[in-house]
């Protein structure tokens, strides 16, 4: 029963089961309050789960990875999964560094991340399978208790396979150095061995070992394009217990075409096309490129394409010359088609301050030169059969009718709209996770550092923060059913300047400078002068600045982007502004291994500080499954924590102590009146 009359006092409170002096709003609060004791309606309850959520507080901080620029490479991005960036290997390096061999502690490391591939080939070699199950069960279970010792027992249970639940948690708490408990363990593992589970118990603590080393990952933008794998990737994520995203720009150019953006739609064939990796396109989403293929045949037949030749890498190193030679074609035709659909749309938006990429109509065709900021300059090729040099940015009736067969294989893809779905459900502009500020490339930034006014929408400006949400709002708007006909539009329509545009805070450079790259040798045209964020941001002021205004407290407080590739081989360092910011972008995708001299980096945020792994190129996941090979990774400290953090100093510590603060409430509450206690509703009766 719950008092009626109205409170309008605040009460203060000094009592022995609260430690200090409170002060309390009853009043104002009791609305809430009678909601919390629906969960909580006893004394008993509110108390129970007051003490849980203060171990919980002192329990080590949960470890954290942070990757960037993925780029299609899925292969390598599953094995930095499965092996925790290095760190399944060093608990195995750690327990049984004395007591196995260095093969030993690699089969053992390899069965973790391929349990299902490796057992194949052991049941194959093994003469005396029974005893190699013995002794490997006995090892699963002393890493999954050693990696388990973070959590709640409620927490693992949750991460436990339904099958096993019960004998991993028996396996977890009881130890074979207990004499007593001795033989119940052997017993259990020797039942399960006799039971012909042994198996399936293996791929089960694996998996397991596997989900508690790494508790939230963090991805900051990029898993579209260059790689063949990008659509593996999403479906792997789909399926993985905690992680966010910041949307890269690569991730909205796919959202764009998605959307409904047909430059958006054009410049993603177009990029596939550029790596020679189809899959993600063809096999992933079932995108029809035949309608493509046909036309650039019709209309490039006798045209080499030099220009158009494919990068290849990865997969696509194998393909023959005449595979080769139709995809420049394809590449070509649909390269021109990406750049009259832009132009349309920069004529459409003269607010966005991009006419000057309209680059068609400083085309001389007959003398086939080009001029660029004022300077004349030879074009590499300049046969393009589908343009009319009176209006080079209008479309013939085949590309129109090209276009059409495109934009209805994207908007009839559903898997590339569930992906798209899940990006949406899991990504925004920023994060903010423990002190650190997320995003992908840039906060665009005036020449003083000052943060900069960018005009999102006609006569609508915004800068920072505000900038970021505004964005990310905008983006979604392109995708719901009950946003303004006209307003959807313009949202679908900034898609591609925030692709390519010079104020986006996801590119944030003069220019992108595809159409000089393609047509004029000259490299002075193809650079992209970038913005001042990246000028700036080695400054420790500027990023103090930058942290300030997104709210962004702590004594310990850094920027992580990705974006720009460390050229680690140059001498470049991803750890700039005295420790403030870190870039980790090393390079995944194949196509920059050369640039950056490395294969990625992984940033680790655990209990004893950040560490900054630097990952070797991944051979592949056969190799690793056979041979044992893994990705070599080179660990840098990168700032180390005076004493181990726990879960009070992290976000989650402080939404638990806020739910204490309220649970204390609610125990002053029941303790002086104001809410009477009760039983639960759904208590079972007693038999």
């Amino acid at each position: 029963m719950i008092i009626n009359e109205p409170i309008h006092y605040k009460t203060t409170i000094n009592s022995a089961d609260m430690k200090k002096s409170k002060h309390y709003d009853i009043g104002n609060d009791m609305r809430y309050l009678q909601l919390l004791s629906n969960s909580f309606p006893t004394i008993a309850e509110a108390s129970t789960e007051i003490i849980n959520l203060q171990a919980i507080l002192n329990l080590p901080k949960a470890t954290e990875h942070f990757i960037a620029d993925i780029h299609g490479e899925y292969e390598a991005f599953q094995h930095i999964l499965k092996n925790a960036s290095g760190n399944i290997k060093r608990k195995v390096n750690e327990l049984f560094g004395t007591t196995l061999r260095e093969t030993e502690k690699r089969e053992l490391c390899t069965l973790i991340y391929y349990p299902e591939q490796k057992l194949e080939l052991v049941k194959a070699a093994e003469p005396d399978i029974n005893d190699w199950y013995h002794i490997t069960l006995h090892h699963l279970v002393a890493i999954c208790r050693d990696v388990s010792s973070k959590y709640t027992r409620s927490k693992v249970r949750k991460s436990l396979p339904v099958d096993f639940s019960y004998i991993i948690q028996e396996l977890l708490h009881e130890r074979t150095e207990d004499t007593d408990k001795t033989a119940y363990v052997n017993v259990i593992i020797d039942t399960i061995i006799s039971t012909g589970r042994a198996d399936d118990f293996i791929i089960a603590i694996s998996n397991v070992i596997q989900r508690l080393t790494i508790d939230q990952l963090h991805i900051l933008g990029d898993i579209y394009d260059r790689g063949p794998g990008a659509h593996k990737i999403i479906d792997l994520l789909e399926n993985y217990h905690h992680w966010d995203i910041t949307w890269g720009n690569h991730d909205i150019l796919w959202m764009g075409a998605a959307a409904g953006n047909d430059a958006c739609m054009c410049s993603v064939i177009r990029l596939s096309l550029r790596y020679g990796n189809l899959s993600t396109l063809e096999d992933g989403y079932g995108i029809n490129l035949v309608p493509l293929a046909t036309f650039s045949m019709d209309h490039y037949m006798d045209d080499p394409c030099t220009e158009f030749l494919p990068k290849l890498s990865g997969g696509s190193e194998h393909m023959d010359d005449k595979t080769r030679l139709l995809t420049a074609r394809m590449h070509k035709a649909i390269a021109v088609l990406q750049f009259k659909v832009e132009a349309q749309l920069y004529e459409q938006h003269p607010e966005w301050g991009m006419k000057d990429r309209e680059l068609f109509n400083s085309i001389n065709y007959k003398k086939g030169t080009i001029t660029v900021n004022n300077v004349e300059y030879p074009m590499t090729s300049c046969s393009f059969p589908t343009i009319d040099p009176s209006c080079p940015n209008k479309l013939t009736s085949e590309e129109v009718e090209l276009l059409e067969k495109l934009h209805h294989s994207f908007g009839v893809s559903e898997k590339l709209h569930k992906h798209i779905r899940t990006l949406l459900a899991h990504g925004n502009m920023y994060n903010i996770f423990n002190n650190n500020l997320l995003f992908h490339a840039s906060v665009p930034l005036n020449a003083d550092g000052i943060m900069k006014e960018v005009e999102i929408a006609p006569k609508r400006k915004c800068a920072g923060i505000e900038l970021m949400k505004e964005v990310g709002m905008l983006i979604r708007s392109a995708f719901q059913t009950d946003t303004n006909p006209a307003e959807k539009q313009y949202a679908t329509d900034y898609f591609i300047y925030l692709w390519c545009g010079p104020d986006s805070p996801l590119f944030d450079k003069s220019k992108m400078a595809t159409f000089e790259r393609y047509f004029i040798k000259d490299k002075q045209t193809h650079e992209e002068e970038k913005g001042n964020y990246f000028k700036l941001r080695d400054n420790e002021d500027e990023c103090d600045y930058i942290m300030n205004s997104f709210g962004v407290t702590g004594k310990n407080r850094h920027i992580i982007n990705g974006h720009v590739p460390v050229k680690v081989g140059k001498g470049e360092t991803p750890i700039k502004a005295n420790g403030k910011l870190m870039v980790i972008d090393g390079g995944f995708s194949q196509a920059y291994h050369k640039e950056t001299g490395i294969a990625g980096y992984t940033l680790v945020y655990h209990s004893r500080g950040f560490q900054l792994v630097q990952h070797e190129p991944f051979t592949s996941t056969e190799d690793a499954i056979l041979s044992g090979t893994d990705i070599k990774s080179t660990t840098q400290i990168v700032e180390m924590s005076a004493h181990r953090m726990l879960v009070a100093d992290t976000d989650k510590g402080k939404e638990l102590n806020a739910q204490i603060t309220d649970l204390e409430e609610l125990l002053y509450a029941y303790r002086h009146g104001y809410i009477n206690e009760r039983e639960r509703k759904n208590q079972s009766p007693v038999k």
